[in-house]
Order: C-alpha cells, then structure tokens, then sequence
C-alpha cells in the first residue's frame, strides 16, 4: 500500500515542476516583452536608448521595439500659455492630453511710460523632428520639463516683457495693440531688440497767454508750461544700421514658433481710471463737436428754411403778380373792347342819328311844305270866300252853346215883376235880346258878313 502511493505522487509532483517552469518561462517572457516594446503614440516624438547604448528617434505611430532599453516622450508642439486662472508655473509637458505644456498666470508687464498691467498670451514651439536635431535638443535638456523650464518659459517672459517696453500704454490702448503683438510674434521668431531707452523734451505747440498786465493789451507775455517730457526707445544697431538682437537659445537647437499671440493686455487700476476720465473728455468733446455740427447743421437748415420761406414769398407775390398783371391786362383788354363797342356803337348811334336827323329833316320839310300847302290852299281858300265855312261853323258852334246854355237855365219860364227903373229881370225877350247881341259880337268878331246875296 505504502509503494502504490509513493507511486501516485511522483507523477503528481511532475506535474507541479513543469508548470511552475512554464509559468517561470512565461513571466520572464512577459517581463522581456513589456520592457522591450512600447506603443508611439501620434503627435509625439519618442528618444529611445537601448540596452546596448544606442539611441533612436521614434516619430511613426504604432509598436517599437527597445529590447531592455528606456525611452521618453516628447510632444512635437509645445504651448506655453499665461491666462487668468492658471496656477503658477503649471508644467503638465507630457501628462497631459490636451495641448497645453506649461500654464502660467497674467504676466505682469511694465510698459514705456511706467504703467504696468497683466498680459495674456500664447506661444506654440515645434521641436524638431530630425534625428540629429532632436538627439542634440534631448541631450541639452534631457525631458521635455527641463526644457519648457529652462528654455521656452523664460524666453516667453523675456519676450514679453521686453515687447512692453517698445511702447507706452496710450499709444498701445490707442491703436497700437496690433503693432504689439506683431513686434512680440517678431521678437519671439527672430531674437530680442536691444534698445536705448531715452526721454526727450519737446515744446509744446500749443501756446498759452497771460492776461495779469492789463498795460500790455492784447501783446501779453506767454506763460504756462511750453515742453513736456515724452519717451523715446531707439534701437541699437551695427556699424551697417541693423538692429541688434539677442538671439533665443532654443532656436539654437531647431526649435520654430508655430504660433505667438497676445490675447489681452489689463492695465492698473488707477491707469483705467486715468483712461476712463480721458474717454470721458474724449467723448465730451466728440459730443460737443457733434453738438457744434448740429448747431451749424440747425443754422444752415435755419438760412435754408428762411430761404426758401423768402423764395416761397417771392414765387407767391410773383403768381400773385402774374394773376394781377394776367387780370389787368384781361381787363384792359376787356375796357378796349368795351370801348371798341361804344365807340362802334357810338359811330353807330351818330350814323342812326345823321340817318335820323336827314330823315326827320325831310320829314320836317315834308310837313313844312305840306304846311306850307294846306297853308296856301287854306289862303287860297280864304282868300276865295274869308272863311266863310269855317266862320258859319264857328257860328254854329256859338250858337248850340248859346243854346245848350239857355236850355240849362234855372229861370222859371213866365217870369212876372217889372221895375221902375228899367233894369232886366231875365225874361225870355231880354234873354233873347241879350243872346242876339252876343250872336252880332260874335259875327263881328269872326268878320264876316252874313248876307248871302250881297256880292264881294
């Protein structure tokens, strides 16, 4: 019994043996493989040195082989960055997976005329790519640390800084901030400017009288400040006027700027105020200038309203004249026509007139001829007999008045009385007595004879 189960655990124990040396094969197999290859990841490049000592630059993506070696990465763009928000000298260089290698906060900035102010900016580096290049740059630095803190932030401040001493903060908030960032990406590419700083006095343009010596009338004295002081950088340059720079190490190792850009420029707060109070004037007299072109504006619409009132006016007094002079002529017209007519009808009466006055001269010497005849005829006639029808007519005519007369009478018909004296009483035979005295009066006065028998 005691054989058959030495027997049992031999072949047992074996098998223990063996798969402890495949697992010992397998663990050393892993540990060669996972410290001989590595995965290159894109937008990197990989300083590879093998066990050997040789050393390689890896840039293709996909699997390497370092058989025991060592290697780090390096990203291919750098950014150094100084934003609001960034904690100070926040390097991430290869940890990170986004673009940012190194965060900085505001740079603080002096600018030409003393007035300092934080900045905003962004750089972006290339490291080169070729092998002798990128072996010389990871000697010199050995990681991408070293090299964002010894190279690229300092050059990233120096630039910067030296950019705000190329002008004053008015002339960069008054239109010089693309100038700016244009000498900053200029000196960050090709080196820093060496200027000379220097501050001149300049007179003043503007002149100022004084009017205390009230003797000297309008010749006063001038008075006031006349110069000021203004600051002037003058680049320094060679024997053959090329500005001198000083050059940026790393480019010295191959390394480009992709990129160099000023996002923001914030200036002291007592500079905004200042800033502040000149917008304000600027603005004052911006609204002032427009209120004297308003007011120029208002004078001439003023001239031109007058104007064309006054010209109005003078187009209505001119119609009105038109009409007037157009109606008087009317009516001189009319009263020369009027006048034509009476004159015409005038011409017209005298021609009727002379027509009428011939015709009432022949009429009148008609009737006076005809007169003249019945007149001649009635002599003649009269002549013939004395009138003796029209005077027995007129007898007639006597006596039937007579007659009518004492028929009419308020008598009685017999009348009785008589007197002394003879005087008539109105009988019928002094009635008719007094009737044929009147007959014979009346005969007499007509002139005629009335016996028929006696012969003229």
């Amino acid at each position: 019994m005691m054989s058959e189960e030495i027997n049992n655990v031999r072949p047992n124990g074996g098998l223990v043996l063996k798969l402890l040396f495949i697992s010992a094969i397998l663990a050393v197999m892993i540990f060669v493989l996972s410290n001989s290859f590595f995965y290159a990841e894109p937008g990197y490049i990989y300083h590879v040195r093998t066990v050997t000592g040789q050393e390689e630059v890896v840039t293709e993506v996909g699997y390497k082989f370092y058989p025991f070696g060592r290697y780090n990465s390096w990203k291919r763009a750098m950014t150094v960055q100084a934003l609001q928000g960034s904690s100070g000298d926040a390097i991430r260089a290869e940890k990170d997976s986004d673009n940012t290698s190194a965060s900085l906060p505001p740079m603080r900035i002096m600018f030409l005329d003393q007035v300092d102010a934080r900045a905003e900016a962004t750089v972006r580096f290339s490291i080169p790519s070729d092998q002798e290049s990128f072996l010389k740059l990871a000697h010199e630095y050995r990681s991408p640390e070293n090299l964002l803190r010894t190279a690229l932030m300092p050059s990233f401040k120096e630039t910067l800084q030296a950019n705000a001493s190329l002008m004053t903060a008015e002339e960069y908030y008054s239109g010089g901030r693309s100038q700016f960032n244009a000498a900053f990406e200029d000196q960050i590419n090709n080196g820093i400017l060496l200027v000379k700083r220097e501050e001149v006095q300049v007179r003043s343009t503007k002149r100022t009288k004084s009017s205390a010596n009230a003797a000297l009338g309008t010749n006063q004295e001038q008075y006031g400040e006349d110069t000021k002081t203004i600051f002037v950088v003058n680049k320094v340059t060679d024997e053959d006027g090329v500005p001198k720079r000083k050059t940026q190490r790393f480019r010295n190792f191959g390394i480009t700027v992709v990129s160099a850009l000023v996002t923001d420029v914030r200036p002291n707060q007592k500079f905004v105020e200042r800033m502040q109070l000149k917008q304000k004037a600027s603005a004052d007299r911006a609204i002032a200038r427009e209120q004297r072109v308003q007011e120029e504006e208002q004078r001439l619409l003023a001239i031109a309203r007058g104007e064309r009132e006054v010209a109005e006016r003078q187009a209505k007094a001119k119609v009105e004249q038109i009409q007037k002079t157009t109606e008087a002529e009317t009516d001189k017209q009319l009263a020369i026509t009027h006048a034509e007519k009476f004159k015409a009808e005038a011409a017209i009466t005298k021609d009727t007139a002379e027509i009428n006055y011939e015709i009432a001269k022949v009429e009148a010497l008609t009737k006076r001829t005809l007169a003249e005849a019945e007149a001649y005829q009635k002599k003649v006639i009269l002549q013939a007999d004395n009138a003796l029808a029209q005077k027995l007519d007129a007898e007639i005519q006597i006596q039937k008045l007579w007659a009518a007369a004492f028929a009419k009478r308020q008598v009685p018909t017999t009348v009785i009385g008589g007197s002394q004296s003879g005087a008539p009483v109105g009988s019928d035979a002094e009635v008719k007595a007094f009737m044929q005295m009147l007959t014979l009066d009346a005969a007499k006065r007509l002139n005629y004879d009335r016996d028929m028998n006696k012969e003229k």
